[in-house]
């Protein structure tokens, strides 16, 4: 079997040399015929192109594709399009996974197409949350690494038929946040069984909290809201509503742990740079998740009020 492992990135050169290194790091088991690693550059400013061109030697394993800045749907259906693989496996440039990453997923695919009886299902491998660059797969799997997500994009396999059947990602995911639990929204419905792969594991790195991440956190949680309105309009259901928290439940529960937005994350600042200086940044981004959450689905309902959405 020919695996492409299709990964979009967007100025994310540092870690995602380690992500790569780890992809060419791998043992293979017998029937798994070749891979290769399609990375496709979003637009990045960082110089990730010019880089990759120049470390052939370093990742013979890597073929690289170039598109102007559109989000990782884009990016995605871009590298699914030019793959050779009969097989899909989707992760984040950001992730470094073990060695034994293809092979979990290659092993668990297979198996479950024998007992299927066709190729009706994914895997979904483990995501590890760490910010510890330096060594990553060093974390300890935590409970707040488990995920409900039906779909995520983060670590999973796929047929590579099954998910041209389904219609790929929706490009009008050009902002951050959704398309890929909208597209899984479709395999749902398609009943195509999610199989869970706990040794295809990956360690998601992104940074310890600073109070300069703010601004960019804040920004993003409005993207999400804008691009969970069109998860909606593709998909108005009670079920996508509460995944999106659109609903008057999740507007009155942040409303009153926020108190109506006096705790925001400018009145927080001051507790949050003490948690950070006395090595609490975990804790500080789980209190701020709570008015991220209210700007959130502020920014739901107000989008939605232009929009005219009921």
């Amino acid at each position: 079997m020919f695996v492409s492992v299709v990964i979009p990135t967007y100025n994310r050169r540092p870690i995602l040399e380690k992500c790569l290194l780890s992809l060419e790091d791998q043992r293979l088991p017998l029937g798994f015929s070749e891979y290769e690693v399609v990375v496709v550059d979003d637009g990045s400013t960082d110089g990730t192109s010019e880089w990759l061109r120049g470390e052939k030697s370093r990742f013979p394993h890597v073929r690289l594709l170039e598109q102007s800045h559109g989000g990782p749907a884009k990016g995605r259906n871009l590298g699914v399009e030019h793959s050779r693989g009969e097989v899909i496996i989707f992760i984040d440039s950001d992730l470094v996974v073990t060695e034994n990453f293809l092979a979990s997923h290659f092993i668990t695919l297979t198996r479950a197409w024998k007992r299927r009886g066709n190729r009706y299902c994914f895997t979904y491998g483990a995501v590890i949350n760490t910010s510890n660059f330096h060594n990553p797969t060093s974390e300890p799997h935590k409970l707040s690494d488990l995920s409900w997500a039906y779909f995520a994009t983060g670590n999973v396999a796929i047929d590579k038929g099954l998910l041209k059947l389904s219609g790929l990602f929706d490009p009008r995911f050009c902002l951050y946040g959704w398309e890929d639990l909208e597209l899984g929204e479709r395999l749902r419905r398609m009943q195509v069984e999610l199989v869970r792969c706990h040794n295809a594991v990956g360690y998601h790195w992104h940074p310890s909290l600073s109070i300069d991440q703010i601004p960019n956190l804040i920004r993003v949680e409005i993207e999400r809201a804008k691009m969970g309105l069109v998860f909606y309009e593709k998909h108005p259901t009670l079920r996508v509503r509460f995944i999106i928290q659109y609903t008057l439940v999740h507007r009155l529960l942040w409303e009153i742990l926020t108190l109506a937005g006096i705790f925001n994350p400018r009145s927080l600042t001051p507790i949050l740079g003490w948690l950070i200086r006395n090595g609490y940044p975990a804790f500080a981004m789980q209190l701020l998740r709570i008015p991220l959450n209210l700007i959130s689905v502020r920014a739901l309902f107000k989008e939605a009020n232009h929009l005219r959405l009921r």
